[in-house]
Parts: structure tokens; sequence; C-alpha cells
């Protein structure tokens, strides 16, 4: 026998066994990956090129003027066109986005929320325009507001009017697209935001419940087809690095879905009562030091979702090792796809049963999780249900509590993160030698590119179709019949993704989510000796310096860029530290921004940018501050930042730049006091352990 043969391979001295003898497999997930970027036309390429390679169905990711309702002509959207996601304004780019992509056997995933009855509008026209039977069409619309209002921040409409054109949609679809999933019940977003698994599961749930209540009081279903409404809910999760928490998580999910379908609603059908999910894996939990590092993240986040049969997702789609640097390219994006592929195809996993039933571990874990859940969902009814619970901002408090606490675990080395607080030396890594080359750009001229052809396509429309089609869907708004028909009608006359939303906005008010800083506790210790009482003294003391009675720290979200969390934890922990904090939520232009700092006549302007927009906006913000003549208040920046775009912001002025690394949020606010004392020509303050 030769060193590599084995004793299966020919003169190894035994027989493979037959293909028969095997048995039958499974049928495989849905294999997806998140995509979409600068048009509808690149985007189409990078479809059908995915399915060339093996992926099983498309997942649609929308830039943020699109998930926010505006086009991309309006302010706030400068910067953000086609970042990340794909740009659609009108019929014309949904065409061009599905163009020879036959919808009929496509299962398609949108990720949109807000304006998801008008996506899923141009959708059913491109199909109808493809000659499609639109009853036959498959796919999910995520749909899910609640958790935009808590976590994502893509939200438009008031919580009443949000739950309204959700439940317009599912009843709309349940009689005319009944394959269709029309929402998501979505807690990917939660456990981003800091979630617990029981916080994670109980929030889902009780946005379920919100949901199926105001279906079945809305009067559009008959009561012998509300069986039929929940055979349509589905869910989509996130799965962190806990494995076994996190495949716990899911049994506790199907039980208490089961139970919640039967007792609540007295659904009968097992099948209608089934729990279907979707999951991708946890995607700011990838790191940007020891990038390489994510992918063993991402495989185990995979089998968290996949190893239990009772338990397995219906369709995975897993983020590229490279999200935390910027945005991934195709071969990025084709090695998810692989590592998918490889699990399902190589491996025998899809031949067995469920290969945990009986464990009492498992077991005892899930009966924790189920029995903590349903006390957390009760206490949410008690409270008025999950709507309630986000005007009260119960839930956001919560959240933002419980990320403020896991932070604090991993800057005291509690919990550990390879190559982030532990091992953190490494080899030079040859997948991110040449950073530049390492994620894919968008070209800053795409944007001019799609609002000069949103400009054109408004010039050759039909106008007064689109304007009767306007008037007819507030009309519809004003009263209370299903605004499907409107939408459809918009959609056929031309009609823009931001007229429709402005049409709505005109009726409905937009919304300001809670922030949820107020109210969080304080996570960290600040005892004399700790990392926060030397950054509190050095706070006193630099606002006794400048005679200042505080110092006051802005915490800026400019643009659409709704995440959040990064935010939100520096201006909890900024306030602990002894900050007076404006922080007024997401979605600001840098005029208003730079208005809150000349009014509030703060120290230092901190912004937060996840979405790749901080090239345009950053250095709008450092223009308007020097025309006011505050060009003296440093300008800290941080988010995904490539190092390239890093070294231009601090070239324009911005006094420092941190990225995923900076994983200390103590020591940021001590750097920030540093910046304050530097523009303000004081010496460097070392304050003694």
């Amino acid at each position: 026998m030769t060193e590599r043969q084995t004793a299966s391979e020919p003169g190894g001295g035994s027989q493979r066994p037959e293909a028969s003898e095997r048995p039958k497999k499974d049928r495989p997930w849905l294999m997806r990956t998140y995509a979409g970027h600068s048009t509808a036309e690149a985007s189409n390429e990078l479809y059908r090129r995915n399915l060339a390679k093996g992926q099983t169905g498309l997942s649609v990711a929308f830039d943020l003027p699109t998930q926010t309702g505006y086009d991309p002509d309006h302010i706030l959207a400068r910067g953000e066109v086609g970042r990340v996601g794909v740009p659609v304004s009108h019929i014309g780019d949904m065409r061009r986005l599905f163009q020879d992509i036959p919808l009929e056997q496509m299962n398609t995933s949108m990720t949109i929320n807000a304006t998801a009855m008008w996506l899923l509008a141009l959708y059913q026209v491109v199909a109808e325009e493809h000659g499609a039977d639109i009853s036959k069409l498959q796919g999910t619309t995520q749909n899910d507001i609640v958790k935009e209002y808590l976590s994502r921040g893509t939200h438009v409409f008031p919580p009443g009017p949000s739950l309204r054109l959700t439940t317009d949609m599912i009843t709309y679809t349940v009689a005319n697209i009944p394959k269709w999933n029309p929402i998501n019940i979505c807690s990917y977003h939660l456990q981003e935001a800091g979630a617990t698994p029981v916080q994670e599961i109980s929030y889902a749930m009780s946005t379920a419940i919100a949901v199926l209540d105001a279906v079945r009081d809305s009067g559009q279903v008959p009561a012998e087809k509300f069986g039929d409404v929940v055979a349509r809910i589905s869910f989509f999760v996130n799965a962190g690095v806990r494995f076994v928490e996190e495949m716990c998580k899911m049994r506790a999910f199907g039980r208490i879905w089961d139970r919640i379908t039967r007792e609540r609603y007295g659904i009968e059908n097992p099948k209608q009562r089934r729990f279907r999910y979707g999951v991708q894996v946890n995607s700011l939990g990838l790191t940007e030091a020891q990038p390489e590092n994510n992918v063993q993240r991402i495989v185990l986040e995979m089998l968290a979702v996949t190893l239990s049969k009772d338990a397995r997702a219906r369709a995975v789609q897993l983020p590229a090792w490279n999200e935390a640097l910027g945005l991934p390219r195709p071969w990025d994006q084709q090695w998810s796809l692989r590592i998918q592929q490889v699990l399902a195809h190589e491996s025998d996993l899809l031949e067995y049963d469920d290969i945990f039933a009986g464990s009492h571990v498992i077991e005892a874990k899930v009966d924790s999780l189920v029995e903590e859940c349903l006390a957390e969902i009760e206490r949410i009814q008690e409270m008025g249900g999950a709507m309630a619970a986000v005007e009260s901002g119960y839930l956001k408090a919560q959240l933002v509590s419980s990320h403020a606490e896991r932070r604090a675990r991993i800057e005291a080395g509690d919990e550990k993160i390879v190559g982030v607080n532990c091992y953190e030396g490494t080899e030079p890594n040859p997948l991110t030698a040449d950073l530049d080359t390492a994620i894919m750009t968008v070209d800053p001229a795409n944007e001019a590119r799609v609002v000069a052809a949103l400009h054109e396509w408004r010039d050759n429309r039909d106008e007064g179709a689109a304007q009767e089609a306007l008037s007819g869907l507030k009309g519809a708004a004003a009263g209370d019949t299903n605004l499907f028909a409107a939408t459809l009608a918009c959609a056929r006359a031309g009609v823009t993704t931001g007229e429709w939303a402005w049409a709505l906005r005109d009726v409905f008010g937009e919304f300001r989510a809670p922030t949820g800083v107020s109210s969080a506790p304080v996570a960290v210790a600040a005892e004399a000796g700790t990392p926060l009482a030397e950054v509190r003294e050095k706070v006193s003391r630099t606002a006794e310096d400048l005679g200042s009675g505080r110092l006051r720290l802005l915490v800026g979200k400019p643009g659409l860029d709704g995440h959040s969390n990064g935010a939100e934890q520096i201006a909890v922990r900024a306030r602990d530290a002894g900050f007076e904090v404006v922080y007024q939520g997401i979605r600001l232009t840098p005029e208003q921004i730079v208005g809150a700092a000349v009014a509030e006549d703060v120290h230092c302007v901190g912004l937060s940018i996840l979405s790749g927009s901080h090239a345009e906006l950053v250095p709008d913000v450092l223009d308007r501050l020097r025309r006011t003549g505050s060009d003296d208040i440093p300008v800290v920046v941080g988010g995904i930042i490539p190092s390239a775009d890093a070294e231009k912001l601090r070239a324009a002025g911005v006094a420092a730049v941190f990225t995923p690394k900076d994983f200390g949020i103590t020591e940021i606010i001590g750097r920030i006091v540093d910046e304050i004392r530097k523009a303000n020509k004081l010496d460097p303050l070392e304050v003694p352990a």
C-alpha cells in the first residue's frame, strides 16, 4: 500500500459500499448569499453568476434609501446610494434587477421592511410581465417593523400604520400569492443589538403575536382560513458562536411557536404550526483583527442551525470572512456558498434523524429557555403587547442594557474573542496583505449615474397616471381599505419609491424610536483604580481646566445607517464617565448634526457610520463646522472604515478613527478626552492607576 492509499481504494483490501446501500439523504436547505450593490444591472449580473455556481435561492440586499423610502436624489440619500445593496426606485429598476431570471421557478428573499409592500408589488408586476402565474411565486419579504424600531433603524411610519401595512400585505398574499411568506419575524438584528437567547425568542414571539392578532382582528381573513395565515409566518434568526446555546435556542423557538399557535389561535393542523425559519449567521460578531478566524466562526455558527434535524433551518445565508473590513467581493461570497455545499453534499449529515434527540443536556437547556421565555412573553403581554413595549421604550432599554453588559465582559476579558482580547499575536496575513484589494469598492460616480437615470425616468413617464395613482394611494391610506391594490396601481404607473413612501408619510406621519440610552444602567464598575474611574478623573479634570462645568459629547448618526448599537454603547459609556451626552438617534443630515453641535456648545463630535457613506458625509460635517467658526471642535469617527479611507479622513481633519478592532469602549472615551485636550491646547493628562 502506498503512503496515500487507503483501505477503501483499489488494492486497499476492501470494497467501497454500493451507493444504493447508503441512507437516502434529506433535501438540503435553500442556499443563499445576501447580495446586491451599485445598480440593478450590476446586481442582476451577480445573481445570475451566483445561481450558476449552485446557489439555490436569491437573497436581495437593498440599499438604505430603498429600505427607508427615499429616492436617490433626496438629501438623506447622499453617499448611501448602492452602498449596502441595490437601489430600486421604480418598476424599471425591478425589471432590470430580475432580467433573464425565471421568477416562477425562483425562491426569492427580499430583506425589506418599512417599504416591503412596495417592493413586493414591484416584484409581482415584473413577474406578470414575465408571464408568470403569481399564485406560484415563492419567496419571503422580511416585513418585520418591530425589530427596526429596536435595532436596525430602517423604520419609516409609526407603529400603528406600520402594523396596518403588514396586515394588509399578509391578507393579500394569503389570498393571491399563497406560497409567499409575507413576513419574516426577524430576531437576527436583536441578537446583534445585544439580545440574550431569552430576549431574542421572547421579543420575536411577541412580535408574531402582535401581527397575528392584528390580522385576526382586521376581519380580512375568514376564521376557517386563519390556519393558512399561520402557515405562512416565517422567522429569520441569528446564530452566534455559542454553538450549544444557539442550537437549543432553535429547539426552544419551535416548541414555543407550536404552543402559541395551538393554544392562542387554535391551529390543529401540525403542518400549519411548523416553525419555519431561515438564518444568517452573525455578521457583527466577525472581527477586523485576524479576520481569517471568521471562517471557523461562520462554520461553527452554521452547524448550530443545521446539525439538529428537528431544528434545522429551511434557508441559510452566510456572511463572508471579510465583512468587518468592507464589502465582500464575489469570490468571498463564493467561499461562503462553498462552505454550505461541502456540508450538505460531502458530509453524511442529511442521512440521519436528529442526532441530539434524547440528550439530557440538550433537553435541560431547552426546558430552561422555554420556561424563561414564556415568562418574558407574558410580561410583555401584560404591558399591552410588543407595540406598546416598543413605544414605552422597554424593549429598547433592555437591549441596550444587555449589549452594554456583553461589551463590559469582553473588555474585562471574561468573554474571550480570539485575536481581539486574547491570542493577539499573529503572523502576516496573506489574505489582507493588500487591504485595498481585499474588499470590493463601489464606484463613487455610481450615485450620480443612478440619480441621472431617476430624473430621466420621471421625465419620460406618464405624469398624469403617476399622480392619479398617488392620489388613490393617499385616499386608501386615509380610509380603511387594503392598501395593496393602490400600491400595485402605483407600481404600474411608474411611481418612485420615494413618492410612494412620501404619500404615506403625508397620511401616517413619521416615527423616531426611543434610543434606550438614558435608561440604560451602568454596565461597568467605577471603583478606584478601575479603567472607568481613571477616565472619569480625566473627564472631570479636563472640564475643570476648560471651566465648562461638564464636558459635552455629541454622538451623531449621519445619513441612513440605522445600525445604532455602537453609537448607543459609546453614548452610555460616555455618560457613565461623566460626559453630558447629546444623542438624538439615527437619520440626521450633516447640517442637523453641526447645528446641534453649535447649539449645545459641545467639546467633541463623534460620528458613527457603518454603511460606507463616511467618504461623503464626514467631510461635509467638517466643512460645515469650519463655516460656522467651530473648526476647533474635534471630530472622531467610528465604523467599518477601510484603512485607506481612514487615512483620507485623518488627512481631511478627523482627529481619530475607530474601527471594530477598537473594542475597548472605556479606552475610546479616554482617547476622546485626549483629543479634546489637544484641540484646546491643554497638556496631555496622565491619571495614575
